[in-house]
């Protein structure tokens, strides 16, 4: 299993950004997809995940109404788009899976991507 996560970049505050995260191995098996973030300085914390093959989304209270998690069964991806960026939404974001039902938190995913870097400017 290999997450590949991509779309990170600078960005102005009050603009938008989508991540991907595309997937390979043994994906139909996958129950869920989470997205993640650490920004400097802090623990990482949980953004926003959904099934592999719909049903429950779930989103941090921080990033509701801004964020939208979406997927493509067909290409093995989900996404990440961003809208409406803040300065601390600068972090680097990982997209994790694991065989269960969605869930937020981290340790319950076994297998992460190496991360894209999102920065926000003010």
């Amino acid at each position: 299993v290999q997450l590949q996560a991509s779309g990170g970049g600078l960005v102005q505050a009050g603009g938008s950004l989508r991540l991907s995260c595309a997937a390979s191995g043994r994906t139909f098996s996958f129950g869920a997809l989470g997205w993640f973030r650490r920004a400097p300085g802090k623990e990482r914390e949980f953004v926003s995940a959904t099934g592999w093959n719909g049903g429950t989304t779930v989103y941090a209270d921080s990033v509701k109404g801004r964020f939208t998690i979406s997927r493509d069964s067909a290409k093995s991806t989900v996404y990440l788009q961003m809208n409406s960026l803040k300065p601390e939404d600068t972090a680097v974001y990982y997209c994790a899976t694991r065989y269960g039902s969605v869930v937020v938190t981290a340790a319950s995913y076994g297998y992460w991507g190496q991360g894209t870097l999102v920065t926000v400017s003010s």
